[in-house]
């Protein structure tokens, strides 16, 4: 199994510096390099403490160079916020640059304080990325872009650097509602898997969207990726009261950059199924909300991750992870603790399990 190390840049409620922030994650990033963690991930957020990597993939072109061997994800870039122009542009210079080593991970947004910043109207999100993925996806294949649709006009222009290596079967979307799964499908899009529901649940959803991307491509569907929130300690009390803590704020952190408590997303287009997580929170409050999100993670004792881990394989059919260690505030020196403690104790039973091997020249290139 292949197993990626994702970094937040969260700052609860300004705690620290941002650049303090900075210094301490990229060097836990440096630090999972060196421990044999095999692909690097952040994800698109702007404006506020939640999340502060506003480009991934500038971001990742620094670390394409720092780690000459290591995959570069996003996880997401965010579509309806961009010119797809220059996201084609910007993809095709990283993969060049790399040697045809980044994962491709797109999504929408659903954050209220987002769209409002770049004056983007969320009724037009879902057709946005679904209309800006295929202009992506498409560019990246014959490299130039030339469109006329609803959300404007592009000339034909070349995409330069051409793109060298082809994104199909390594693109991937961040799929939550399950009216996304067959449009991703029928993009042919692979999905990445944050956990939020019960995965009997995002198993179904899965089933769902692998019966249209094969009756759309005619082929199974790359196996999804999964993220999530790990703490790993010898102790299992100790990684109980760690994870209800900082798992938990970590959750507490995603309900405010939402606002999910005041219901942001209602009478909204496209996003019927996220009112369902406000009046979940109303029915079993903010705690009960807070709990369910910390038992779908995967912490514990090593022996403990291992096995929430291989449930996790055994549900959704993943090949590749990508957990995060420092996240909700947690002292550095407690993530580092637990980041060491997976890497010697988790990182081989995981990277041994027989799977799907990912579809992504740079990988096969140095392997």
């Amino acid at each position: 199994m292949h197993v990626g190390y994702t970094a937040a840049f969260q700052n609860p409620f300004d705690a620290l510096s941002d650049t303090e922030v900075y210094r301490q994650e990229m060097r836990l990033c440096d630090l999972a390099v060196e421990l044999g963690f095999e692909s690097l991930w952040t994800v698109e957020h702007h404006f506020d403490d939640y999340t502060m990597c506003p480009n991934p993939v500038q971001w990742l072109s620094y670390h394409a160079g720092r780690h000459p061997s290591t995959l570069l994800g996003s996880g997401v870039v965010v579509l309806p916020w961009h010119d797809p122009l220059r996201v084609a542009e910007d993809i095709a210079l990283l993969d060049q640059m790399s040697g045809g080593r980044m994962i491709l991970g797109i999504g929408r947004g659903l954050a209220r304080i987002e769209y409002e910043g770049f004056r983007v109207d969320m009724n037009t999100s879902r057709e946005r990325f679904v209309e800006y993925a295929r202009l992506i996806l498409d560019a990246l294949e014959t490299g130039y872009m030339e469109y006329d649709n609803e959300f404007g006009t592009q000339p034909r222009r070349e995409i330069r650097p051409r793109p060298q290596h082809s994104f199909r079967g390594r693109t991937y979307a961040a799929a939550v509602s399950p009216e996304s799964m067959p449009l991703m499908a029928k993009l042919g899009i692979g999905v990445l898997v944050i956990p939020q529901k019960p995965w009997d649940v995002v198993q179904k959803d899965l089933a769902a969207y692998t019966e249209v991307y094969t009756a759309e491509l005619g082929e199974e569907p790359p196996p999804p990726f999964s993220g999530g929130s790990v703490f790993c300690d010898e102790s299992a009390d100790k990684a109980e009261t760690m994870a209800r803590t900082y798992i938990g704020a970590n959750y507490e952190s995603v309900m405010r950059h939402y606002e999910f408590a005041s219901a942001p997303h209602e009478g909204v287009k496209g996003y019927e199924f996220y009112t369902g997580i406000t009046k979940y929170i109303d029915r079993h409050g903010t705690q009960g909300a807070v709990d369910s999100f910390v038992d779908l993670m995967p912490w514990g004792t090593p022996e403990q991750v291992i096995e929430k881990f291989l449930h996790i394989r055994e549900m959704i059919g993943t090949n590749a992870v990508m957990p995060g260690f420092s996240y909700g505030g947690m002292p550095y020196d407690q993530a580092e603790k637990s980041l060491r403690l997976f890497a010697d104790k988790v990182l081989p039973e995981l990277k041994s399990l027989e799977v799907e091997p990912l579809s992504i020249p740079g990988a096969m290139a140095s392997a």
